[in-house]
């Protein structure tokens, strides 16, 4: 769904829901990395945005999917140029989260993902993720700390087996995902 965040200003949780990529001509739009599930709720008309960490409210006054490619096009009320969009290139964009907000069965956020213990079938450690990233309209954790050195593991059925993040369980196929476990190093090479 996203990564939440602490904001280190003083407002609750912010959802990282985009990541600015460019600018588009001269009246101020930027291209928007899609970050969120719900990119029509997150860049609505009126919804406010906040560059990742800071104070300033960014208040979406248009936007709407790239018709030529991937993300957004937004245009913001407080940015009237491209100058002013361009500072905008590379900053990550944070939604406020309001306390009510909860994924819904089957769902979550990445840094509910982030830190989880993942282990094979048979119950063998093979690490931590400690990074979610789209790929393809998928997420993919990145694991490492265990017995195979880093690796990725794409979020679909045919590698993992149980996903359950709020109770700390992530089992994957680990033959699946052809992992070679060096012998000795907490397992048997596949």
């Amino acid at each position: 769904m996203g990564n939440l965040s602490r904001s280190r200003s003083s407002d609750p949780e912010r959802l990282v829901v985009g990541l600015v990529r460019g600018v588009h001509g001269l009246q101020g739009a930027v291209r928007i990395e899609v970050l969120t599930d719900h990119p029509e709720a997150r860049f609505a008309t009126g919804a406010v945005l906040h560059p990742e960490g800071g104070t300033e409210a960014l208040t979406v006054a248009a936007a709407q999917p790239v018709a030529d490619g991937p993300g957004w096009r937004v245009n913001f009320r407080e940015v009237g140029d491209r100058t002013a969009a361009e500072r905008l290139r590379g900053v990550y964009l944070e939604a406020v989260v309001p306390p009510t907000e909860t994924p819904g069965r089957g769902e979550y956020y990445w840094h509910e993902v982030i830190g989880v213990a993942v282990t094979d079938v048979a119950g063998n450690s093979l690490g931590t993720v400690r990074d979610v990233y789209r790929a393809g309209g998928a997420e993919v954790f990145v694991v490492d700390g265990g017995p195979a050195g880093s690796f990725d593991v794409p979020a679909v059925r045919a590698f993992i087996r149980i996903f359950a993040p709020r109770r700390g369980e992530i089992v994957v196929d680990a033959e699946a995902l052809d992992l070679r476990i060096p012998k000795g190093r907490g397992g048997v090479e596949p």
